[in-house]
This record gives C-alpha cells, sequence and structure tokens, in this order.
C-alpha cells in the first residue's frame, strides 16, 4: 500500500503527463476553489454507461496509451 505522499506524488506526475504544466495548475486551482464530491463526479460523468462498459473503455485506453510509450530502454 501507498503512503499519501506516494499516491499525491504520482497523482500530480500522472497529472503533468497527460495536462502539462499548465492545465494542471488550473486543474489544481479548480480542485480548491470549487467543492467537489469526486464519487457524485464518477457517477454522473457517464450515466449511460456500464460498469463493464466503462471497463471495456478504459482497458482500450490503456492498451492505446502502452502503444504509444516508448519503451524505456534502447
Amino acid at each position: 500500500m501507498r503512503t499519501e505522499t506516494e499516491i499525491k506524488q504520482k497523482g500530480i506526475e500522472a497529472l503533468l503527463r497527460e495536462l502539462g504544466d499548465v492545465d494542471t495548475e488550473i486543474f489544481i486551482k479548480m480542485l480548491i476553489r470549487e467543492p467537489f464530491d469526486y464519487t457524485k463526479w464518477q457517477r454522473d460523468l457517464w450515466p449511460e454507461l456500464t460498469v463493464d462498459e466503462l471497463s471495456k473503455k478504459a482497458m482500450e485506453h490503456q492498451r492505446e496509451r502502452n502503444l504509444k510509450r516508448k519503451p524505456d530502454f534502447y
């Protein structure tokens, strides 16, 4: 199990990787200034999809990301 500090660090790294510096800062500011219920947000994000459909989309997205990644070694 990761510590909260490790989770925060990985989260920031993921945001920076996906959004870049500026959009990461904007995202963090949005979370801080607005009341935010993550559970409700997730529940309302794709109400028309089943859990199985969401899982399939997530797996497809991860597979595409893995194909685009450069190998760590040459």
